[in-house]
């Protein structure tokens, strides 16, 4: 979108010089000379400013690089030394458009900084900063607006960039450059209330291909906007006195070794690992009869004997949160009734064996439950309760919200005795219904925000995603959240958003932007959704979208299924299904345990574009629909209806790849023109050299 205001210019520093009396005779003579001097050379400055002045303007130049002014665009240039080469540029808004005065340099005596002011409108400070690594170089850029009315917004370009890292959107594209979004609050959100807004896992860093990072701090109220092709903006709302943007750039010499020294080292704490034993077992989603306990044990009954019955037995059930609420047979429920009453509907999980159960839960709780009434009556509700705090004295009143159609109040995760609870609650029913995972829903979003409400400052942006997150992981690696911001160290699984049952960017096309999206910023340990996509229907209309879907999961962490392949296909797809889940183990998960101890070591993702190998290929930039798990598999499948061909890139220059399918070796650096791959295959390529 165009810029919201006009930019202003720097003009050159002015100089001043003294001027010494005369004491001679001819005083009155040379005085007369030297004001036709002085007028001359005014001339000559205004004529050679006008005509011979470059454009750009050094302002600040460190080791590696340095930080332009542009006058004609109004716009900081990042450009690399000694080549010369810009790797970004940045247009500037939010400054007047009429000329400034003559600069002040407040930082004039320090040779790594430069300061410059709008009168009344802004103020700009660039610094060099400390680098991550030797062959990268930091910039801070700090913006200070001087007026509460002034909206401080600089816009990246994607001319000649191609721009990752970020939020992630409906309809995942890799690179963001095809990305479409009007300026909203940069916090993570859930698709299903806010189709357009910006999707669970999001992190304030941007990468560059010509090798530049962006990081936002973490405490600046930021907002985001995308507009595709073009650029996108970081923006600070109006209205908050003296806010700052703030943000770091890093140029270093490609793509690759950016994310190594900044990408790579953004949470900056020891990593862990989640439970690897679930990346070998296929998680098949219950979607039976729910109507009571009574329907879902004998549902989940069914379905065990029906998975045995096609030999595959060795995975996980999943309930959603409806249905782990009934089978718990409410857990406020006094134990004493509960045995009186409910000893008919004991779980019992070896019913499923050796299958094991994975039960939801979520942050929120209906205030039509006992438990929301209960809190309200003895005025706990604030205590428990995200809760809006009146401004002159009496009671604070709970943040209502909706939750899966039903109006809910969102735990309170700035309270040790809210969290404390609600810790032990899971357990509990982990315990009592003899689950080895639990999933917790709804943990993204803003519900202050939803609700255009400024949040507390222990709540701003995403810090209720990353504080809930944070709880979780104390109650083991054997747990599933829906959503990240600022703890992908942690233990713990992130569920992906569903997807739509078709061949569009929302659908299939949007799996591996997803994938790259995710590892890129450090969530490698993700659940991608069912196979087939989830959103469009109860079952998958479309085999071929079936197999194709399929053949892209058998190379992720986890395989998930909603609707089981004897229900959508023909047998044959039954007998593919037990294939790849068998090629998932024997293949998948043994990369997957060998790159995640590089992930533990150095934050490298397990999930890599192609320009990961090729970091100065253009070509590489570009490709959406292939990936590499480490540095030594390719995977490249058929994500268009009706093709059983594709051109596949190679990356690597030098290196030699083994398709795994027909063992025929190819050079890397290559591009494989119409590629065969029939519906039952999909072109994986292993390293040889």
């Amino acid at each position: 979108m165009p810029l919201a205001r006009p930019t202003g210019r720097i003009p050159n520093a002015a100089w001043t010089s003294g001027f010494r009396e005369m004491t001679e005779p001819w005083k009155g003579a040379v005085g007369c000379l030297g004001v036709a001097v002085f007028f001359a050379m005014t001339i000559g400055i205004i004529s050679w400013q006008a005509l011979e002045q470059s454009p750009e303007e050094w302002v600040l130049q460190g080791r590696a690089g340095g930080m332009l002014w542009e006058r004609r665009r109004g716009a900081l240039l990042l450009r690399a030394l000694p080549a010369g080469r810009t790797v970004a540029v940045i247009a500037v808004g939010g400054v007047p458009a009429a000329e400034p005065p003559p600069p002040r340099d407040r930082c004039w005596h320090d040779g790594g900084q430069f300061c410059y002011a709008w009168e009344e409108d802004a103020e700009l400070r660039l610094s060099l900063e400390p680098p991550p690594a030797p062959a990268t170089e930091c910039y801070g850029v700090r913006w200070t607006p001087l007026r509460p009315d002034v909206m401080l917004k600089d816009c990246f370009s994607m001319a000649n960039v191609s721009w990752y890292g970020g939020a992630s959107i409906r309809a995942q594209r890799w690179p963001l450059n095809g990305a479409e979004s009007h300026a909203q609050p940069f916090v993570s959100g859930d698709f299903s209330k806010n189709p357009a807004g910006y999707g669970p896992v999001l992190e304030r860093y941007f990468l560059g291909s010509t090798g530049v990072t962006v990081t936002v701090a973490p405490d600046v109220p930021l907002f985001l906007s995308l507009e595709s092709n073009r650029h996108f903006c970081l923006e600070t709302p109006a209205g908050r006195a003296a806010v700052p943007l703030r943000y770091l750039l890093c140029v270093s010499p490609d793509v690759a070794v950016a994310h190594r020294h900044v990408g790579s080292q953004l949470v900056g704490q020891a990593r862990a690992l989640p439970d690897t034993a679930l990346l070998g077992s296929p998680i098949w989603r219950y979607y039976g009869p729910a109507g009571s306990a009574a329907k879902i044990k004998r549902g989940l009954r069914s379905l065990a004997k029906r998975l045995k019955r096609h030999r595959l037995q060795e995975g996980v059930l999943a309930l959603g949160e409806r249905c782990t609420a009934i089978l718990a047979a409410a857990d406020h429920v006094p134990s004493e009734r509960r045995k009186r009453h409910d000893s008919t509907r004991a779980w019992d999980p070896s019913l499923i064996t050796p299958l094991r159960l994975s039960i939801a839960l979520s942050p929120y709780t209906s205030i039509a439950s006992p438990l929301f009434l209960r809190a309200l009556r003895d005025g706990e509700a604030a205590s428990y309760w995200l809760s809006l705090q009146p401004r002159f004295g009496g009671c604070s009143v709970p943040l209502l919200t909706t939750w899966k159609g039903r109006l809910c109040a969102r735990l309170n995760v700035t309270s040790e005795a809210a969290l404390s609870w609600y810790l032990a609650r899971a357990r509990r029913l982990r315990q009592a219904l003899g689950a080895t995972y639990v999933v917790f829903e709804g943990a993204e979003g803003n519900a202050f925000l939803e609700q255009a409400v400024p949040p507390p400052a222990e709540l701003a942006g995403d810090r209720y995603t990353g504080a809930l997150a944070a709880a979780l992981a104390t109650l083991g690696n054997a747990t599933v959240i829906s959503a990240g911001a600022g703890s992908s160290h942690l233990p713990l699984f992130v569920q992906m958003s569903p997807l739509r049952s078709d061949w569009s960017h929302a659908g299939l096309k949007g799996v591996i932007p997803s994938v790259l999206h995710y590892s890129l910023l450090g969530y490698n340990f993700f659940i991608p959704d069912a196979v087939g996509g989830s959103l469009a229907g109860d079952a998958p209309g479309d085999p071929e979208l079936y197999v194709r879907w399929l053949q892209i999961v058998t190379f992720l962490p986890v395989m998930a299924f909603s609707t089981p392949p004897w229900l959508c296909c023909d047998a044959w797809v039954l007998n593919l299904t037990q294939q790849c889940i068998q090629r998932h183990r024997d293949f998948v998960v043994p990369l997957l345990i060998k790159y995640s101890e590089e992930w533990l070591n150095l934050g490298y993702p397990i999930f890599r574009p192609a320009w990961w190998l090729s970091p100065t290929d253009p070509t590489a930039f570009t490709i959406e629909d292939e990936f590499l798990i480490g540095d030594e598999v390719l995977v490249a499948p058929i994500t268009e209806k009706g093709q059983t061909s594709r051109d596949i890139y190679l990356p690597g220059e030098g290196h030699l790849w083994m398709d795994t399918n027909t063992a025929r070796v190819f050079d890397g650096g290559t591009i494989l023109r119409n590629y065969s791959a029939s519906l039952a295959e999909v072109p994986v390529f292993v390293k040889t050299s």
